[in-house]
């Protein structure tokens, strides 16, 4: 049995030494760190020496070990998720030199393996303890007052027109946030046999919560008890479109000259229908177009089913119901546009449309179309009353990664904030947040309208890019200076790329450092190694690294950065919530062959997009280890308080733990701080907090504003890539309430759920 155990050892250290020999040779030949194939060499030498019961086995190990705990230190300093895959496996395996048939077998001491062994563990323990309980100095967030004119009800998407996401109600406050419960839970009814994404942030409005379960269907529930007390729904069974997503309504109250329906929701439809139902009963306001429904599809021209989805909510401004789509990004460069148009809120009428190609003209004549393949605006708009504009922006045209037929028109509005008159329908001003975007950059963030200290209105416009600008809402012109500065260069034949991109002077980048070798990550030293030859080989060269027929990593990456969940606000404080994703993709534009285009979708990983027409098929797959490991270092994913007044940061900490996470794809289930992968937003109170779920962990989150420091969390059903909303009920009960359904793009289970949480009630 003795002879056995000391075979087996061998046996490993001799396959582990292989294989860290031979990656490592591939990975100094590709420019890469030495450590691995001299760790591999000395392994196979310790495998030898234990075969032949010579003592230089275990200080042979020893000395790798120690050698290694010294280059991590060096590498890595005591980050402790950093140090896991350097430390971890090593020092497992020098456990096993440390029972007596090993030390019998190579007559040597134990400490020559068990101090080393020791350090290691004790560093990851030290590394994880200090991981885990580090958190700012700074002073918790001091009690205020609301405001008696705040409203308790959630009216916009955003909470209100300018997307503060904040709600001015402090029942629930630092105090005792912690004996939050669950109050109730919704599971909506779906005739689909699985939901893409549950995205919506409902509204709350006269004891009711209106929320958009799916594309086209419309509930509304209880506000104290989640009972349903109507059910829209304006596709049929049958509809290719049941199951797309849908991130919200939109709420409005008709004048008083109208009878039939007075409060009013606007929905959009994947079919391409902009519908108002009646808040009271759910039913179609018939004065509304043509019986509740006004067709999206006019004007835009032959196209697929699929070409043009709406899936945020439309933006009700002065009385316009403004309304954007997503285009595919499957698409090719005949693809359809991505108009934006204005319609009257009571009758229905196209008021406007601001079509990128046709500026100054704002209807069709008969037989035209809206100006094909210009960018699409999928986000939802903000708005300022008074000043009579929304705020648009806008994303990449068709296709997103070769630019080669884009027309000028579509590239000076790429990756635009523009503000439209509500009107006219004119442009006012547009600001271009990516200069010739070929990795899509869009504008997927709800800008934010604020007043900055001494009443300047600015506009707050967060990116996937992590830049964050802050705008002048009247001009456009930049609060913050703006400069350029230069960026790789290189691409692909018929490409060409911007020498330079727009940088703010302002908020800090939220998106991250460059990517280096030493960020390579895994759960072991064999999986972190491979990610080291993946990143040498790859074409790298930091932010806006152009996409070429090579493997090429994209960071940050197509979800952010910043993505549609935008920031909040506190207004009261002057601090604004951000919250982050940082996750590298591994993108590549892959030659047609004979020219022929490629059929798109997702198999092996690996989503293919047409982009019918171009020369180039685009292949995107994430960056992972060959466990299923991200490459890259925690945290994945980060939640960030800035001083909106000073634009400096005030803290910053993972977002979400490791529970939901895993190697091949299975969740560790454990609750160690690490920054999980997110999609969704924050909201911010009167009562000094921050909730925020949206990431892997499948909690959502409570934190202190002033210091971040957590103070409450609960399981969900299924991620809640949503944004949470706040509300007073009619019965005086502050709830928190959010959609927890789960994201295609997180792994996890799937839900329909609708959860709210309130304090005991008083007995």
């Amino acid at each position: 049995m003795e002879r056995l155990g000391v075979w087996m050892l061998a046996a490993i250290l001799g396959i582990v030494g292989a294989v860290l020999s031979i990656g490592g040779i591939a990975l100094v030949l590709a420019g890469g760190s030495p450590y691995y194939v001299v760790t591999g060499l000395v392994v196979v030498a310790s495998a030898v020496g234990l075969l032949r019961r010579k003592a230089y086995a275990a200080w042979l190990f020893g000395a790798m070990l120690a050698g290694t705990i010294v280059w991590s230190l060096w590498e890595a300093g005591l980050d402790g998720w950093a140090l896991l895959p350097r430390l971890a496996a090593p020092a497992v395996v020098g456990l096993l030199f440390l029972p007596g048939p090993i030390r019998r077998a190579t007559a040597a001491s134990r400490w020559w393996v068990g101090a080393p062994t020791l350090l290691a563990l004790a560093l990851l323990t030290v590394a994880f303890i200090r991981l885990q309980t580090a958190d700012s100095e700074l002073p918790p967030a001091a009690k205020l007052s609301p405001s008696p004119e705040a409203p308790a009800e959630w009216r916009h998407w955003g909470h209100d027109l300018a997307g503060t996401r904040y709600g001015a109600v402090a029942q629930i406050d630092t105090a005792n946030v912690g004996r939050l419960q669950q109050a109730w839970r919704y599971d909506a009814a779906l005739n689909t046999s699985s939901t893409p994404s549950l995205e919506a942030a409902p509204l709350a409005v006269d004891g009711r919560l209106f929320l958009c379960i799916e594309s086209g269907t419309v509930v509304a529930l209880d506000q104290d008890s989640g009972r349903q007390i109507w059910r829209y729904q304006a596709l049929p069974d049958r509809s290719p479109f049941r199951g797309w997503k849908c991130r919200g309504v939109a709420y409005y109250e008709a004048s008083a000259r109208t009878a039939e329906c007075a409060r009013r929701l606007f929905l959009t439809t994947a079919a391409g229908q902009l519908v108002a139902i009646d808040a009271a009963d759910g039913r179609p306001c018939r004065g509304f177009g043509a019986r509740g429904i006004a067709d999206l599809r006019q004007g835009m021209g032959p196209m697929p089913p699929d070409a043009a989805l709406p899936t945020s909510p439309p933006t009700v401004v002065g009385g316009v119901v403004v309304v954007g789509q997503s285009i595919s990004d499957f698409g090719s460069f005949d693809s359809p546009s991505g108009v934006i148009r204005g319609y009257d809120a009571e009758t229905g009428d196209l008021r406007w449309a601001w079509d990128a190609g046709r500026e100054g003209q704002t209807m069709l004549r008969p037989g035209e179309i809206y100006t094909r393949d210009t960018p699409n605006a999928w986000g939802v708009f903000s708005g300022d009353e008074a000043l009579g504009l929304v705020y648009v922006g806008t994303g990449n045209s068709p296709p997103d990664y070769f630019s080669g037929f884009r027309s000028k028109v579509a590239d000076a509005f790429t990756d635009t904030l523009v503000a439209i008159d509500v009107r006219t329908g004119l442009r006012k001003w547009s600001f271009r947040t990516v200069n010739h975007d070929l990795w899509d950059y869009d504008l997927a963030a709800q800008s934010v309208a604020v007043d900055l200290p001494g009443g300047r209105p600015a506009l707050i416009v967060p990116t996937k890019r992590g830049e964050i600008f802050v705008l002048d809402r009247r001009t456009g012109v930049p609060i913050d200076p703006v400069v350029q500065k230069p960026v790789p260069q290189g691409g692909v034949k018929g490409e060409w790329t911007a020498a330079t991109q727009p940088y703010t002077t302002g908020f800090p980048s939220v998106a991250g450092a460059d990517l280096r070798e030493s960020d390579m990550w895994g759960i072991t030293p064999i999986d972190q190694m491979m990610c080291r030859i993946q990143y040498r080989k790859a074409n790298y060269h930091g932010q806006f690294t152009p996409i070429t027929t090579r493997p090429t990593i994209t960071y940050p990456a197509v979800g952010g950065g910043i993505n549609w969940g935008s920031v909040a606000i506190d207004p009261q404080r002057g601090l604004m919530v951000v919250n982050t994703l940082h996750f590298a993709n591994m993108n590549r534009l892959a030659p047609k062959r004979g020219g022929r285009d490629v059929k798109g979708g997702f198999e092996g990983g690996v989503i293919m997009f047409p982009q019918a027409g171009t020369p180039y098929a685009f292949e995107s797959f994430p960056f992972l280890s060959p466990i299923y490991a991200p490459c890259q270092k925690p945290p994945y994913g980060v939640i960030s308080v800035f001083d909106i007044r000073t634009r400096k940061l005030l803290w910053s900490k993972p977002l979400g733990t490791a529970e939901g996470s895993g190697p091949l794809g299975i969740a560790s289930g454990i609750p160690l701080r690490m920054g999980a992968p997110n999609f969704g937003g924050a909201l911010a109170t009167a009562g000094g907090l921050v909730f925020i779920a949206a990431s892997q962990d499948r909690r959502l989150h409570a934190y202190d504003i002033g210091n971040g420091h957590e103070l409450w969390s609960a399981r969900l059903p299924a991620v809640g890539a949503a944004m949470p909303i706040t509300y007073v009920s009619p019965r005086g009960r502050q709830y928190v309430v959010i959609a927890a359904g789960g994201h295609f793009a997180i792994p996890g289970p799937r839900a329909n759920a609708v959860v709210a949480y309130a304090l005991p009630e008083a007995r």
